[in-house]
């Protein structure tokens, strides 16, 4: 394989890629596909659309009514990057962690490592220590830039952790504050000649548990999202303001609301928490032409009877979790909303198949995305015909590369990327989803790993065993259902329920918590002693209280 001459002087991502026999097969088969060798992201993503279309452009929004215009967004990357190569001393390929919700110094810093030929690892807010901690010991960053409110988990990983982590917080006060920092740099910064090929980001993937999975993707991976489904999809216009509910450390989130509309000049309406009831007034109030956001909120919305809060907003789109047909029909007749659906994956980056406008067919997920490729493959790797449900599998620009992982083999099958999702393809090539088929539970648009549930839970004093599925539910699409063997002499009852589930915020991010414990005796397990999760499942799909104690809520 060969690569182009990297910019790169700590070689760290290079040198971790998998090996070729093991990767995708990569397809640039749009005009707009065809990169230079020599591209840096974030020049493409600022520096050019400030050329283009002028520095006083709103670029980014938030729901305080504060504006930051493209060249206050330029400048302060600018002076960023200048406090991480100037005072920091960070080098082109060293990996740099940013910790915070959706605020404009988060993508600003964003920008920033890559403007300074870095690697960006973007982590959620709700992470914690324990959580945290083997992301930076398999990522190995030189520095953390982190939202002076989200610090604490940072340090405790600095004071238990093996690896030293240096930390720069933004947003509050005192010299040492990067704000402060930058304040004082000039705003000019020469980008990184970085190569196509170059490794701009390593994003975790959710759901982990043990060792994280960590994907890699170049700088021309980051425009060939914007250049499908970006381009071909979403279509957004100058005048689009561009409101998503998911953090930026989704993959989904980064490109709703920094690729996506940067490369086009809109703007993105950035919210660091919201309940589908605020998000709605947001939405109004700051005039969001465009909804990203996951079902669930959609279905709140309307259940709330706030669709009319959506006037404004011209295209939705859903990804996270399966779209049911009734939302979409109700949105539709309610809001005059035709929402657009798919599927994506952090391995390939962003969605590659979809559908928008008069191609929209209710109840499918979609058609591949322009520049991408896919198919049904039985459990041998054979393409199986229409309407014979079987593992999905695509092909494209951008692919999956795990970083220095044994588990990429399971990905990818004969070049193919193989998602862990089952669904089959109809007669006019129109993609629908039938189930997940790995061990992850899609709850509200997040993924979340069962054996890390369990390990959280065992994690208490009154747990002797525990066994984690999901269970269907109406409004989140599932939920998080734990069975629990107590210890002796322990009450099976709600206050120990509730004590669970606190101690599980507490171990792990809390949108992970069981919301469903059932106490049982035993767990069903096969003759070689494995837990029968296929049984739980059955138990957990039954009625509350046909499985045990009834669920909580």
């Amino acid at each position: 394989m060969e690569f182009t001459p990297s910019a790169h002087q700590d070689t760290f991502t290079r040198d971790h890629l998998p090996p070729e026999r093991l990767w995708p097969t990569l397809e640039f088969t749009l005009p707009e596909l065809q990169y230079p060798d020599r591209l840096n992201a974030a020049t493409v993503l600022i520096n050019e659309t400030v050329e283009r279309f002028g520095a006083d452009r709103q670029a980014l929004l938030t729901p305080a009514g504060e504006t930051w215009t493209y060249g206050e967004v330029l400048l302060r990357a600018n002076q960023v990057a200048q406090v991480l190569t100037e005072d920091v001393g960070i080098v082109p390929g060293e990996r740099v962690l940013l910790r915070s919700p959706n605020n404009p110094w988060t993508v600003i810093c964003w920008l920033a490592v890559l403007k300074a030929g870095g690697v960006v690892v973007t982590t959620m807010a709700a992470l914690r220590a324990r959580e945290l901690l083997p992301l930076i010991e398999r990522t190995r960053p030189a520095v953390a830039l982190v939202d002076h409110r989200f610090a604490e988990e940072l340090r405790i990983v600095q004071e238990t952790g093996t690896f030293g982590l240096p930390l720069i917080e933004y947003g509050g006060a005192g010299p040492r504050d990067l704000i402060t920092l930058a304040s004082v740099k000039s705003g000019q910064f020469t980008d990184v000649d970085t190569a196509a090929d170059d490794v701009a980001l390593l994003c975790p993937t959710s759901g982990t548990t043990g060792v994280p999975k960590l994907t890699m993707h170049y700088h021309r991976d980051v425009l060939a999202i914007s250049d499908t489904f970006g381009r071909h999809i979403m279509q957004l216009r100058q005048d689009d303001v561009v409101s998503c509910t998911a953090p930026l450390a989704f993959t989904f989130g980064l490109g709703a609301l920094v690729i996506f509309p940067f490369r086009v000049g809109a703007a993105a309406l950035l919210t660091e928490a919201a309940t589908p009831r605020e998000l709605a007034g947001v939405v109004h109030d700051r005039k969001a032409t465009v909804l990203c956001t996951a079902p669930t909120a959609y279905r709140a919305i309307l259940l709330d009877g706030l669709e009319h809060l959506l006037s404004g907003v011209r295209m939705a789109v859903s990804a996270g979790e399966h779209l049911p047909l009734s939302t979409w029909i109700a949105m539709r007749d309610r809001a005059g909303l035709r929402i657009v659906d798919g599927i994506g994956s952090t391995e390939m980056l962003h969605i590659f198949i979809s559908a928008c406008g008069d191609a929209v067919r209710p109840g499918a997920t979609g058609r591949p995305v322009p520049g991408y490729r896919a198919t049904i493959l039985d459990d041998e790797g054979r393409e199986l015909g229409d309407n014979e449900p079987g593992r999905l599998a695509v092909i494209g620009p951008t692919g999956c590369r795990y970083l220095d992982d044994e588990r990429q083999e399971n990905y990818v099958v004969n070049g193919w990327n193989v998602t862990g999702d089952t669904f089959y393809r109809d007669s006019d090539g129109y993609f629908h989803y039938q189930a997940r088929t790995d061990n992850m539970i899609v709850s509200s648009g997040y993924n979340i790993g069962g054996p890390e549930v369990e390990e959280a839970v065992v994690r208490h004093a009154d747990v002797m065993e525990c066994a984690v599925v999901g269970r269907p539910d109406e409004n989140r699409g599932a939920v998080v259902c734990a069975f629990v063997v107590l210890r002796e002499g322990v009450a099976a009852d709600d206050s120990t329920r509730r004590a669970i589930q606190d101690f599980v915020k507490q171990e792990i991010a809390p949108y992970k918590y069981p919301r469903d414990v059932r106490f049982v005796d035993t767990l069903p397990r096969n003759p070689s002693g494995k837990v029968e999760h296929f049984r739980l499942r059955q138990l957990a799909s039954a009625e509350p209280g046909q499985a045990g104690t009834p669920a909580a809520r």
